[in-house]
């Protein structure tokens, strides 16, 4: 079916069952960012490649929701779909609820896929349109239409030593637990892929980039249910999950379990992590605490044999960005080289590196003026070689047996103009500005947000998307609860957390210049003002120079860099040849 044909036979359904707008969001039973083949569902119905989005389709018309980081893929991918796009004024925020409420008429009746919108975004739902009147129904319009539609991934998946994680699931378990007494929670469901992945020291293939294990968890004080294909797990690895107090149960039978909760008991259930439709299958009777699932704090705080493990990922990892430095550089001009090319050469040095499970998500290689799409993933179709003029924007990252990487560099050709300089240092200055501030303890990340934006804001320029997101200990680069971006999020950054700092500047047309470094929180100083912390630096690979306007920068800023490119050539240059030493060591001089 083309997507007009598959418009039409949505609206043939919705016709029939009276309903007047179906919302598709991009989302899993488990509300996740990242989803499995059988949940991809917007691609399916409108051909719009990218992770994040909602569609909303009346008989009338039928547009995708999508935020700038994607107005111009999604303006190429949709054409010819019968699907428009519209703009979102604020990132993540569910404009099109306004807008049904606009064009609906009083009384009428909207439909969507109760497994595929959170708690959370179906309660808004009810209360901002209750003033039309609006009816809600359970639909799937596109199961029916949807021929060979991909099944659910049925990969095995395993358990991580927990010598190498660093604690128990036994201790894990313990530590969920007095959350929910403190929190008088007699159950706990647990939807989140990295959450359980976290808890059960178990992962997997399910989903692409992320390591995770499609499974559901019902946790009581003295009982721990995993929910999950049986087939997945060794019987060796059950035996261990036994051990530590955990039974194993079908993956659907989580939603019969729910059904038959005790009367009056409650149970603690986080609205943005789990999903409407098993959150209607809770009894009246049971009481609903709704917050935050106390592992995704619990996880983000990581041990110190996750942080030492992950300072040893990004050694193997920076070895391997060295190396495609160099690569690059040295083969601009005597080979062809494109972005897909590029991308598979870059994952090649990092297969060769110890540990290398594969990538964290999509490489990001974005030449001249696609560099300007800050989530740009090259196709046969839009591919081009990388030549001796311009920027060059590599976004990528690595998951290992021992961390998750994510880092970005920008590679000067040839040629470049001086916009493009000014440009490249000041975004070098604000990823600096954030990476080296120091801040007390109970600061949160809308904070370092704006200190790292300040110095693009002297000069009126601004991005986009946030500063940095959380990053998982072998599980999902994107890891919450810390964010650094404008929204007002009231979580502190802790110590211990390991977040990425990530400034940019996109001009269309023309180039796109982001600059990453993943950093851990850490302890700095206390005095009678407060307990200070600071950033310390785990990317280890170098930033090219070539560009920079020395001028633009303060002391303080070159005296960062300067000790950043020293640790960089001590941790890397062991594991280089005497060439690649040579290049590291022109790379990492000082400014």
């Amino acid at each position: 079916m083309t997507y007009p044909e598959k418009l039409n036979a949505i609206r043939e359904q919705m016709k029939a069952d009276g309903v007047a707008a179906y919302i598709i969001p991009s989302a899993d039973p488990h509300i996740s960012e990242y989803l499995p083949d059988h949940y991809k569902c917007i691609s399916f119905a409108t051909g719009f490649k990218e992770s994040v989005s909602t569609v909303v389709i009346t008989l009338d018309f039928a547009g995708l929701w999508a935020d700038s980081r994607y107005f111009e893929q999604a303006e190429e991918q949709l054409q010819g779909s019968g699907f428009e796009l519209v703009k979102l004024k604020v990132q993540h925020a569910p404009e099109y609820i306004q807008w049904l409420g606009d064009v609906l008429p009083q009384g009428a009746t909207v439909a969507f896929d109760e497994k595929l919108v959170s708690i959370l975004l179906g309660e808004l739902l009810h209360k901002q349109l209750a003033y039309k009147g609006i009816n809600f129904q359970h639909k799937d319009y596109l199961n029916p239409i949807w021929t060979n539609r991909p099944g659910l991934p049925t990969n095995p998946a395993f358990l991580i030593a927990d010598a190498f994680i660093g604690q128990s699931v036994e201790s894990k378990l313990t530590e969920v637990r007095k959350a929910m007494k403190q929190l008088r929670a007699d159950y706990h469901l647990i939807s989140s892929l990295d959450d359980l992945a976290w808890l059960f020291n178990i992962r997997g293939t399910d989903v692409n980039y992320n390591p995770v294990v499609l499974s559901f968890a019902l946790i009581a004080e003295n009982q721990a249910i995993l929910y999950i294909q049986h087939d997945k797990l060794s019987a060796e690895d059950k035996a261990s999950l036994a051990k530590s107090g955990v039974e194993i149960l079908g993956y659907d039978t989580i939603a019969k379990d729910l059904g038959f909760l005790p009367a009056e008991s409650s149970i603690l259930i986080d609205p943005k992590r789990n999903c409407f439709a098993l959150y209607k299958l809770i009894p009246i009777s049971v009481q609903r605490v709704l917050d935050t699932n106390p592992s995704t704090l619990l996880k983000a705080v990581k041990n110190q044999t996750e942080i030492n493990n992950t300072r040893t990922a990004m050694i193997k990892d920076g070895v391997a960005i060295t190396q495609f430095l160099k690569w690059v550089k040295e083969n601009v001009n005597n080979t062809t080289i494109t972005e897909i090319s590029a991308a598979d050469r870059l994952k090649a040095f990092r297969a060769a590196q110890d540990g290398f499970i594969g990538e964290s998500f999509n490489t990001i290689t974005g030449y001249r003026a696609h560099g300007a799409l800050p989530h740009y993933a090259a196709t046969p179709a839009s591919d081009v070689t990388v030549k001796a003029e311009g920027l060059f924007l590599v976004d990528s990252g690595g998951q290992y047996r021992y961390g998750t990487t994510d880092i970005t560099r920008v590679l000067p050709m040839g040629n470049n103009t001086e916009e493009e300089s000014i440009d490249y240092t000041l975004v070098l200055k604000a990823m600096i500005e954030g990476c080296k501030t120091r801040f007390p303890k109970g600061t949160c990340g809308y904070q370092i947000d704006a200190i790292t934006r300040r110095p693009m804001w002297d000069y009126a320029l601004n991005y986009g998307h946030g500063t940095g997101h959380g990053v998982g200990y072998f599980l999902n680069v994107h890891e919450g609860p810390q964010v650094f971006n404008a929204t007002a999020t009231p979580v502190a950054i802790e110590l211990g957390m390991i977040t990425s700092i990530e400034p940019g500047i996109y001009r269309s047309g023309k180039h796109g210049i982001r600059i990453e470094n993943l950093v851990l929180t850490i302890a700095d100083q206390t005095n009678e003002f407060n307990e200070f912390y600071a950033f310390e630096a785990l990317t280890l690979a170098p930033i090219d120079t070539t560009l920079v306007k020395k001028e633009l920068l303060e002391q303080a800023h070159i005296d960062w860099l300067n000790t950043y490119h020293e640790n960089v050539y001590a941790k890397l240059s062991p594991f280089l040849n005497e060439e690649e030493r040579v290049f590291l060591a022109g790379m990492t001089s000082s400014l």
